[in-house]
């Protein structure tokens, strides 16, 4: 044999040898699950947008996959406590997290949380996004988002409501007043209840919440939307125009709901998830109840879901250090 035909040789059985191992990796996605339970951590607690996330798509889930799958609910620092349990736990597809916008701003308002989010988890699927509404009192004079700009920019100061600081509706005001040059005061409550309380009151004159949180009272005329924060109109709110829509260029600044696993889940059992929330995503119970929510559904690859949750760590740690955000 010479050395030629030696190194063909080599090269040859190197293949064969990685095929070889990569049939298991291939068999095992195709077989798990293989055992139950099957966890969805829901990073919040029981009855807000994440767990019915969660447990919407959970039944769905488990007749497809033909184990059980439970929710479990792991509350606390925004989303941070149920996140690092995930990111804590076995890589072995039996334990998956569902997230919400808070994922992509956490790290920047807490500096010591206990994981890396780039480092120490992966996203499988973004399971859809939903506007912020800009609202305003029904006896308040103003018709557009527009009229708002125009007052501000007249040397009139105005407040405007989130349920939080650091919120994602917070963080979207800010980045959207320090572009246009408006001048928007922030009021923080504890929670959508309470904000909604006020807004539906008159007691603060601009609100910004999600759709779940804001419908109820555009519909029975107490509030009236503005604007919504997404590059496209939402279908629950299909006259509501957007801010990119009103002159404010490229402005796009969604909340969003995430499967999320241990970085280190293998890629292919990765792959075998983002195919199933995907597949009943697509059913039409799933995507009822999910738009119900204000929720479009996103159908796409993990390595875009990726790539989507990256740039939101990126967008809004650039807002939080620009602006000294503080978290509540």
């Amino acid at each position: 044999m010479n050395r030629r035909t030696g190194l063909r040789t080599l090269s040859s059985l190197g293949l064969v040898a990685l095929a070889t191992l990569a049939l298991p990796l291939a068999a095992q996605a195709q077989a798990w699950p293989t055992k139950g339970p099957i966890r969805l951590v829901a990073v919040f607690p029981p009855g807000g947008s994440v767990d019915q996330v969660a447990r919407i798509l959970a039944p769905v889930l488990q007749q497809q996959l033909g184990q059980t799958v439970v929710v479990e609910n792991k509350g606390g620092a925004s989303g941070a406590i149920g996140t690092a349990e995930v990111a804590r736990a076995a890589a072995d597809g039996y334990t998956w997290g569902v997230v919400f916008d808070t994922h992509g701003v956490n790290p920047a308002l807490q500096p010591r949380i206990a994981f890396d989010t780039r480092k120490d988890l992966t996203t499988a699927v973004l399971v859809g996004t939903s506007p912020m509404v800009i609202s305003t009192h029904a006896a308040q004079p103003f018709r557009s988002f527009n009229d708002v700009a125009a007052a501000t920019k007249g040397g009139k100061s105005l407040t405007y409501g989130t349920i939080g600081n650091g919120s994602l509706g917070h963080l979207a005001v800010t980045l959207l007043a320090k572009g246009a040059g408006l001048d928007l005061v922030h009021v923080p409550y504890k929670g959508g209840g309470p904000l909604m309380q006020d807004a539906i009151a008159g007691h603060v004159p601009l609100s910004i919440g999600s759709v779940f949180v804001a419908k109820p009272h555009i519909d029975s005329g107490r509030i009236r939307p503005l604007a919504v924060t997404t590059a496209q109109r939402n279908p629950a709110l299909p006259e509501v125009p957007t801010l990119a829509e009103l002159g404010f260029r490229n402005f796009d600044a969604p909340a969003w709901w995430a499967v999320i696993a241990p970085a280190a889940t293998p890629p292919e059992l990765v792959q075998r998830m983002n195919a199933e929330v995907n597949k009943a995503l697509q059913t039409p119970e799933v995507a009822a109840k999910l738009a119900a929510q204000g929720i479009v559904v996103n159908i796409g690859t993990p390595a875009q879901a990726q790539t989507f949750v990256l740039r939101q760590l990126d967008t809004w740690e650039k807002v939080v250090r620009d602006n000294d955000i503080k978290a509540d």
